[in-house]
This record gives structure tokens, sequence and C-alpha cells, in this order.
């Protein structure tokens, strides 16, 4: 396989699984462990920020409607809200990246995230079964889910998604408000993040990074990304969170299989 069309590949899967609750590092993780091939973490990094530009394009008409209109009241709310989880995820991730913290390579840890992650759902699913939810985000709920970011950050295989809305849908947050907020709060989280990788790579001037890759990956992204969300958004109206639970276990299983025979 060619270079151009491993980095579309790894586009694909970055768009489809970004902002579904499986993963998008764990999978471009095995990826790359398949193929015999590795990109470095920037890369992996900036083409989010591809899958984030799909999210501003679904949400246009919410994120317009929230800066134009930002001395309502309820919109003052929501996007103090989005700007403390934001500056506890950046804190948080701050303090990690400070303290040496580096993502694993291997796919054990990834297959355990994903694997518990999976239990998790089809557990809470179930549990929420005939359950009332509410619309209102609290500031519990808006510092938990930061909370999640920063979890999702330290495992890969947990998911940012998965895990922000597992924690939201658990605090009592209907499934559409959960997706919703989670993905918002994505903009501004891989936007940063995304910004950070770039400095630090220019700064160290690292000339190998195949930036026409990126590129090539990142547009690739944001059209597959673009697709996702809107289904997403629609599939959540009618239908519960658990046949992701049941993929991330059976893919989980898979995994564990497949690292403990390498």
């Amino acid at each position: 396989m060619s270079e151009w069309l491993f980095a579309a590949l790894l586009g694909v899967i970055e768009g489809v699984t970004e902002f579904l609750p499986v993963s998008s590092t764990g999978h471009l993780l095995i990826a790359e462990r398949l193929a015999g091939r590795h990109y470095s973490d920037l890369f992996n990094t900036l083409i989010q920020v591809g899958a984030v530009l799909a999210v501003v394009a679904v949400f246009a008409d919410r994120v317009r409607s929230l800066l134009t209109r930002w001395k309502e009241p309820a919109n003052q709310d929501y996007l103090l809200k989005l700007a403390a989880a934001f500056v506890v995820t950046a804190i948080g991730g701050l303090a990690m990246k400070k303290a040496g913290l580096k993502l694993p390579k291997t796919l054990t840890p990834v297959a355990w995230a994903t694997l518990v992650g999976g239990v998790l759902f089809v557990g809470l699913e179930r549990w929420l079964y005939g359950r009332r939810t509410s619309d209102r985000i609290t500031w519990a709920i808006a510092l938990a889910v930061a909370g999640g970011q920063l979890i999702a950050a330290a495992f890969p295989g947990a998911s940012r998604s998965g895990t922000t809305i597992l924690i939201a849908l658990a605090l009592g947050l209907s499934r559409n408000m959960a997706a919703e907020f989670s993905f918002l709060l994505g903009i501004p989280t891989l936007m940063a993040a995304g910004a950070k990788e770039t400095l630090d790579a220019l700064r160290h001037s690292e000339p190998h990074e195949p930036w026409a890759m990126i590129a090539l990956a990142s547009v690739v992204a944001a059209l597959t990304a673009f697709v996702v969300v809107k289904w997403l958004l629609g599939y959540v109206r009618s239908h519960t969170f658990s046949l992701f639970g049941w993929y991330r276990i059976v893919a989980g299983l898979g995994l564990l299989i497949l690292a403990y025979r390498a």
C-alpha cells in the first residue's frame, strides 16, 4: 500500500472513530500496528483537527447562536461550562505531559480500555432503561466530563467521546445533550492540542514530519467525520449506545487475543 493511500485510510479511520464512542487513537494504533507502519503523535493529533472541523460544520447554527447571542442567560451558562471544562482539561493535560506521560504503543492497554468501556456502556444503558434523563448540563456534569477527557488522554482505547458521553449519561444527561456537549467541547480541546503539537514540532525543527500526508489525512478525516457525526446525532434520537458497547466488547476481546498471541 502506498504512503498516500495509507494516509487516506488513516484519515477515514480517524473520521469514523473520533466522535463515535469507540476510540480513534486506539483504532489508529491498531491500523499502524497491523500495517507495520508508524506515524508520530503529531500526525495523529493534527488529523483529529480535521475531524473537529466537521463538528464545526455540523453544529454551525448552534455555534453561531452561542457566539452571537452570548448575552442570553442560557447561552452564557452553556459557554461558561464549556470554558470551565476546557480549562480543566488543558491544565490537567499540560500537567500530565510535564509529568512525562507517554501513550503506550502496544495493543494490550488499548484492548483492556476498549473492553472495559464496552462493558460500562452496556451496563449503563441497561441501568438507564426506563429512567428519566435531563437536558440540563450542571456544573457537576461539566467538570466530570472534563475529567473524562483526561482519562481518555491517559488511556488510549478509552475514547474521548466515549468516556465523556458515558460520564454524562451516568450523571443523568440525555443522550442528545451528552453527545452535543462532548462534541462541542472537543472543538477547543482538539484544536488546542493540535496547535501545541504543531508549535512543539516547529520549535524543535522536525523536518521529517510528512506534512503532505498530514494534510491529506486531515481532509479525508473532515469529510468522513461530517457524515458520521450527522448520522450519529440522528441515531441517538431513537437508539441507545448499547450497539457501540457490544462492538467494544467484541473488539476488545479480539485485541486481547491478538496481543497475547503476538
